[in-house]
């Protein structure tokens, strides 16, 4: 958060005239927290001095990963099953497990049934329908 000193006016019952603070993440647009973001960095040891910018790009770039996440999920009722079948997903999060994600479903080519066409070529086969 901004801290915004509260001035004193000097008539009336002194009352503050305060004026609110306003958080970087409202005044950039934004619902994940730029101060927390910077507070991470600048504890991470990521580079020796932070910009103002570099914590209020990072929480725009991760608030649209998480809204590409949950957009996708809401189509397809499974994170794992949403992240799979998004191809920029499915690279970004390629070597990501996802917790009781479950499996995507498939059946490997082997295992399916040959398709035949039944005709006169099956009469004289040796089959183990009855």
């Amino acid at each position: 958060m901004v801290e915004v000193k509260i001035r004193w006016s000097g008539g009336g019952r002194d009352k503050p005239n305060a004026t609110k603070s306003v958080s970087r993440s409202s005044k950039a647009g934004l619902q994940f927290p730029v101060g927390r973001i910077a507070r991470f960095l600048k504890a991470g040891k990521y580079a020796e001095r932070v910009g103002a910018g570099a914590p209020v790009y990072l929480s725009a770039v991760l608030e649209y990963l998480a809204a590409e996440v949950g957009n996708a999920a809401r189509d397809n009722k499974k994170i794992q099953l949403a992240v799979r079948n998004d191809e920029e997903l499915s690279k970004l999060l390629g070597a990501v497990t996802i917790a009781n994600g479950g499996v995507l479903p498939n059946i490997h080519q082997t295992l399916l049934p040959k398709k035949s066409g039944k005709g006169k070529a099956e009469i004289g086969s040796a089959s183990q329908e009855f």
